[in-house]
This record gives C-alpha cells, sequence and structure tokens, in this order.
C-alpha cells in the first residue's frame, strides 16, 4: 500500500511539474502572474495570523511597545520586499535580450523549480533584516505604488484608444452601433454609480460637503469629457471617453469606501466584508494591469520594447552567389531564433512595482491608526485615490488636446 502511495504521490508530482512546464512554455507570463497571485496570498495570511510569530523574533520585536497593526504592516512589508528583490533581479538579468538565441530567453521561460526556490529564500530572508530597513523600503514603496498607478492610468487610456481605432478600422455600421450602444451604457454605470454614491455617503442630517464635492466633481468630468472628446477640432470619440468616466466614479467608489469606520459620511459603515471586497477588486485591477502591459509592451515602440533582432535583417541582405551559399543560408535561417514578442526587463519591473503597491493595499498606506480588523481603511488611502482619479482625468484630456496644441509634434 505504502509503494502504491508512493507511486501515485510521483506520479501526480511529475504531472503538475508537466503541466506547470508546459504552461511556462506557451505563456510565461502566466506563470509569473501566479506567482505574483501567490506572494498575494502569502501576505495576506501572514497579515492575518503572523502577528504573534514574528512577536517571537527577538530582532523584530525589539521593543514591547509595539501594536498588533504594526506586526502586520511588517509582514506584509517583509514579503513585498522578497517579491520586489525577487523581480527586480530579473528585470537586470533581462536587460538586452531581444531574440530567441539569447541563453537568457530559456532563464525567463523555464527552471521554474529553482525559480520558486530563490523566490522563497528571498522572503525568509526578509524576515531576517532590521527593522530599519523594511522602514525605508515602506517609504519607497509608497512612491513605487504611486508610479504603478500611473502605469495603470497610461495602461488603461492605451486601451480605451486602441479599442476604440480597432473598431474604427473595420468601417461598417454595425461597429460604429456598438460604438455607440456601449458608450451609452458606460455613461449611464457612470451616472448610477454617481447617484448610488449621494445615498451611500451623504446621509441625510450629515454634513459630507466633502463627500458631495468628490461625486459632483466626478459628474462634471464625465460630462466634460463627452463635451471635449466630441468638439469638431478635436480628433476624439465618445467611447474613450465614457470608459474613462465609468472607471472614475469606480475609483471615487473605492476611495470613499475606504473612508473610516467612525466617520459619520461613511454609509456602509466600512464592515471587514465592504473592505475585503474592496481590496479584492484592487488585486483584480493589478493583476488584469500587469497583464495587460505585458501584453502591450511586445506590440508597441514605446519605453524598453525590444527592437527587432537585426541579424535577421543581416540574413536578408547577404546575397547567395551559389547553390552551397544558398543552403549556408537556409541553414542560418533555421538556426536563427525569433525576436521576442515583448520586452522581459519592462514586464519584470511592471511586477516589482505591483509588489509594492499590494503592499500599500494590505497595509493601508502604511497607516496603522485604524482597526487591524479592516484592510485599506484611512485617509491615506482615500487621498491616493482621489489624487489617481484626478490624474487620470488630466493624461485624458491632455491625449485629446495635444495634437490640437502642439500640431507640430507627432503623437
Amino acid at each position: 500500500m505504502s509503494c502504491c502511495l508512493s507511486c501515485l504521490a510521483a506520479s501526480t508530482c511529475g504531472l503538475c511539474g508537466s503541466v506547470a512546464a508546459g504552461i511556462s512554455r506557451k505563456s510565461a507570463r502566466l506563470a509569473y502572474c501566479g506567482l505574483f497571485g501567490l506572494s498575494l496570498i502569502v501576505s495576506w495570511i501572514l497579515r492575518e495570523v503572523g502577528a504573534p510569530l514574528l512577536k517571537k523574533i527577538p530582532w523584530i520585536s525589539s521593543s514591547q511597545t509595539h501594536t498588533k497593526e504594526w506586526y502586520q504592516i511588517e509582514a506584509v512589508l517583509r514579503v513585498s520586499l522578497g517579491n520586489f528583490l525577487f523581480f527586480v533581479t530579473f528585470a537586470l538579468i533581462m536587460i538586452g535580450v531581444k531574440d530567441q538565441n539569447d541563453r537568457r530567453d530559456s532563464w525567463h521561460h523555464g527552471g521554474w523549480i529553482a525559480k520558486m526556490v530563490v523566490w522563497l529564500l528571498l522572503v525568509i530572508l526578509m524576515f531576517f533584516l532590521p527593522d530599519i530597513v523594511i522602514t525605508i523600503y515602506g517609504v519607497l514603496s509608497k512612491f513605487g505604488a504611486g508610479l504603478f498607478l500611473l502605469v495603470q492610468v497610461l495602461i488603461l487610456l492605451d486601451f480605451t484608444h486602441s479599442w476604440n481605432d480597432a473598431w474604427v478600422e473595420k468601417d461598417e455600421q454595425k461597429w460604429y452601433i456598438a460604438l455607440l450602444v456601449v458608450s451609452i451604457v458606460c455613461y449611464l454605470a457612470a451616472f448610477t454609480i454617481s447617484g448610488i454614491m449621494f445615498i451611500w455617503f451623504n446621509p441625510s442630517g450629515e454634513d459630507c460637503g466633502l463627500n458631495i464635492f468628490f461625486i459632483v466633481m466626478t459628474m462634471v468630468l464625465a460630462f466634460s469629457f463627452a463635451v471635449i472628446a466630441l468638439h469638431p477640432q478635436v480628433n476624439g470619440s465618445l467611447l474613450p471617453a465614457s470608459v474613462i468616466s465609468v472607471y472614475s466614479a469606480y475609483v471615487l467608489y473605492t476611495a470613499l469606501s475606504s473612508e473610516p469606520r467612525g466617520y459619520a459620511c461613511n454609509g456602509l459603515h466600512h464592515s471587514k466584508a465592504v473592505s475585503v471586497s474592496t481590496l479584492l477588486l484592487g488585486m483584480a485591477t493589478t493583476v488584469l494591469s500587469v497583464l495587460y502591459s505585458a501584453l502591450r509592451a511586445g506590440s508597441s515602440t514605446t519605453f524598453l520594447s525590444p527592437p527587432s533582432s537585426p541579424r535577421a535583417g543581416a540574413a536578408e541582405k547577404k546575397p547567395l552567389l551559389d547553390g552551397k551559399e544558398l543552403e549556408e543560408g537556409k541553414e542560418t535561417k533555421e538556426k536563427e531564433a525569433k525576436p521576442v514578442s515583448y520586452s522581459y526587463t519592462f514586464f519584470h519591473l511592471i511586477f516589482a512595482l505591483a509588489s509594492m503597491y499590494s503592499a500599500m493595499l494590505l497595509s493601508g498606506w502604511t497607516d496603522s491608526s485604524e482597526s487591524s480588523d479592516l484592510i485599506d481603511v484611512g485617509w491615506t488611502s482615500v487621498w491616493v485615490r482621489i489624487c489617481t482619479e484626478w490624474v487620470t482625468a488630466g493624461l485624458y484630456v491632455w491625449s485629446l488636446v495635444a495634437p490640437f496644441l502642439l500640431p507640430d509634434r507627432e503623437f
């Protein structure tokens, strides 16, 4: 019986390894996304149950005055730092990879057992570092998370404009109708969310002028997007304006729902269920942004996108004088690998910034003044999201008016 169980376990492990290897060969991006998701789960678990364990570590628990919230933030930041170092290391290693002939291409796609071991060792090693290192990383993470939010906004703008251009290029009536229908639905959703927020975050009998200002500003921005996009001198469209409007309404909802539990204008009274649902939405947005950025990195000519392999062009220009050289040219072409489809360095940098952003989500932007039972609650979280909404609005308006204001530049 024990022999059979051992064989069954070995077969199962072999099957899982084969499946994982097959997935990584086809799409390393999905495998890295799975590793990133694992880091989020580990961070969440240690946040919930790791405080008593950290209290027993002498170089972490050097003082008995630390609160439970402090230990929770400490656990999240240490896992995040290990994750950050893992992806930054790979980003540095992958600089200059242009085609699949490069040995580092196989490092990017394979060796997952070794990668898991390295990742685990880095995370464990972070728990041996002194508090001052983690404190410095916590401060730097705020800037890194802000940079990731900016990248997230640029990704959204790129997505909406690409979506609109793809449907317009079809030049068929049904696609124009689809553009109109989607735009109307998005605008109805944006104003419906705003109306619901008036009810939830403006309770009767309370002076909630700040919340009302935020909600009204979001509605004004949504209306302004449509007016600017449809202006005759602006080469805009209603679809991107509507998508940015509903995204702004969503960001405002997450901001207002992050208001402290004791704040009278938070009509949800911020239960743990609301906190977790907001966190899950934030995590889902983060993962989607990371994946989409990796996809877009290979199809654009923007920062860190890999140029085509110069050797391919040289092979095409080489003159073939006789049959022998023709045969040699054929063998060279067979040995020649295709260019990589996206920038590995940019891909890993996005994951590194996402590690900082997820740490800020789980730690409430390192604000331990709120209850430890709630996640991502506090005025820091509120203002970070409000600023994200306004930056999104500003960048979208700039993407519309910049070609008109600077006609000599190509956008």
